[in-house]
């Protein structure tokens, strides 16, 4: 058929022909087997019996552009820092092929190569060797900050760890853990099984820690729940008393404050019913006190009305009068009754006010004519009288000697005597 061929092996090669049909790396003899040179040399590479030289030889050179190709990827794949490994494998299998390739062209050429590209990745594999080491040492430090996390966390004094939060960032942890270790370089066994270790280690110490404070706090919340149920029912208790109620709610109230957290489903639930037990006493009050309030508005009016006629004695300096004045309206005030709650303070503090007045002014007449107090001013004013006497007479005898001294002293005497005698009102 047109365009079949054969292809040999090197233990199939002929003897060197010489035709015509040739190209710079190989040849077609008249039989259609074709050539290729390999330094002073040749050998068979095929045969295309069926076709032309040019058709011939242009099959056997597309092979050695197909293999030049894979050495141009090789290439570029240890530019690009392909694990050494994998380039080190396929240097060696180009190189056999290349070897035997039935192909026309320039394998001298690819040869070298790929002995290039072998002496490269000898080169590469230290620069790998220490680039990967970097990459696990830095790939290390990262994990170990991620235990570091772990056991900080750990560390915490369990009664006071908002458990909420911490078991949220332990799941962050773990999550960036497996992450790492998904998506990070392969670590050496024995290094990763100590961080695993550690890792493992404290957040099993922080399940046990919070699994013991949620079963302390279930413990106590558990007795707080059953105090506060008999304090509801010592509350609904309370409701057929009414008013008379509220005081001993008021101390079950101090007692709810006391019992403590029964979780917030519970706490809502008990709440809602001893605060309906309130609800009810108060609005027994409230209906009581509206009944009481209306009575007490007109007494209001009658207070209001005497302190129209008590504020006057603010001003009253007859303490007799006054004093009267104010028995006649605390009579009265005493004989209305109660008053709204709301102005209760209101009208007592303008009473107590015109009370204080009335007081001040009996206390002052008290300290005027307190007869002890008197007498001791009286025995004083006659001293200080004979004393001004005396003097008076003594400065006339200064005046008289003309003694500079004696008048100055009698005089500043004198003047003495008679401020503490005006003082006594004398």
């Amino acid at each position: 058929m047109p365009g079949q061929f054969l292809e040999f092996g090197p233990e199939q090669q002929g003897e060197t022909l010489t035709t015509n049909n040739q190209a710079p790396w190989g040849r077609v003899d008249e039989t259609g087997t074709v050539y290729v040179r390999e330094g002073d040399s040749e050998r068979v590479v095929g045969q295309y019996p069926d076709g032309t030289p040019a058709e011939a030889l242009a099959y056997f050179e597309r092979k050695f552009t197909d293999l030049a190709g894979q050495v141009t990827l090789l290439e570029q794949r240890v530019k690009r820092g392909t694990p050494t490994s994998d380039i080190s494998r396929t240097v060696t299998a180009l190189m056999k092929t290349v070897s035997t390739a039935n192909a026309v062209g320039d394998l001298a050429s690819l040869h070298s190569r790929l002995e290039a590209l072998g002496g490269a990745v000898g080169e590469l594999t230290e620069k790998q060797v220490a680039e990967n080491k970097a990459v696990i040492d830095a790939a290390l430090v990262e994990r170990a900050a991620l235990v570091a996390e772990a056991e900080q966390l750990a560390a915490q004094d369990p009664a006071k760890v908002q458990w909420k939060q911490a078991s949220a960032t332990l799941d962050d942890i773990f999550a960036r853990w497996q992450k790492h270790q998904q998506d990070g370089p392969r670590l050496p066994k024995a290094e990763t099984n100590e961080l695993w270790k550690r890792f493992r280690a404290a957040r099993t110490l922080i399940e046990t820690n919070r699994k013991a404070f949620f079963a302390e706090l279930d413990s106590v919340h558990k007795d707080a729940r059953s105090k506060k149920q008999e304090l509801v029912e010592k509350a609904e208790a309370l409701i057929p008393k009414g008013i008379e109620g509220i005081g001993t709610y008021r101390t079950l109230l101090d007692d709810w404050k006391a019992a403590g957290r029964a979780g917030k489903k519970f706490d809502d639930a008990l709440w809602a019913k001893f605060k309906a037990a309130g609800d009810a006493l108060y609005a027994a009050k409230t209906e009581i006190d509206a009944k009481d309030n209306e009575e007490f508005t007109a007494n209001l009016e009658q207070k209001l009305a005497l302190l129209e006629e008590a504020e006057p004695l603010l001003t009253e300096t007859d303490r007799v009068k006054a004093k009267n004045n104010l028995s006649s309206i605390q009579q009265r005030w005493d004989a209305i009754g109660k008053v709204p709650r709301e102005k209760v303070k209101t009208v007592e503090d303008r009473l107590r006010k015109v009370e204080t007045a009335v007081r001040k002014l009996d206390e002052e007449h008290w300290q005027k004519n307190n007869p002890e107090r008197k007498a001791r001013s009286e025995g004083l004013a006659s001293q200080l009288h004979d004393a001004i006497a005396k003097l008076e007479r003594e400065l006339d005898e200064a005046k008289a000697s003309g003694d500079a001294k004696r008048i100055a002293e009698a005089t500043e005497a004198l003047a003495a005597r008679k401020v503490w005698l005006e003082a006594l009102g004398s």
